[in-house]
């Protein structure tokens, strides 16, 4: 199966640390699709993380990250970042990025989203 995006830029980093998630599209060009990230720790269902719209990068939060992760485009590198700072040992789990087609208009929901790469693992531990 061909892999649309590669995520990458997870790690092991301590309470407090920072973090800068990479989703790179592969033969798709991304400013074309809404972008999500979602999150999935062991044992627990996948979360909607944060969302950027296409058409003007309007941007969404959960409410659980709101305030200290931060969604943005570079369309020139045809990728999506996620800046995450101020972590917590909550925010562990394995993250993922997905697209939505840019004819559809945006939904925020985990399975409003496609694409999905393998992932990356941020583990936030002292």
């Amino acid at each position: 199966q061909v892999q649309l995006v590669v995520e990458s830029g997870g790690g092991l980093v301590q309470p407090g640390g920072s973090l800068r998630l990479s989703c790179a599209a592969s033969g798709r060009l991304i400013r074309s699709y809404h972008v999500a990230w979602i999150r999935q720790a062991p044992g627990k269902e996948r979360e909607f993380v944060s969302a950027i719209r296409w058409s003007d990068d309007n941007t969404y939060y959960s409410d659980s990250v709101k305030g200290r992760f931060t969604i943005s485009r570079d369309n020139v590198k045809n990728t999506v970042y996620l800046q995450m700072n101020s972590l917590k040992p909550e925010d562990t789990a394995v993250y993922y990025c997905g697209l939505r087609s840019a004819t559809l208009a945006l939904q925020l929901g985990v399975l409003d989203f496609s694409a999905w790469g393998q992932g990356t693992q941020v583990t936030v531990s002292s």
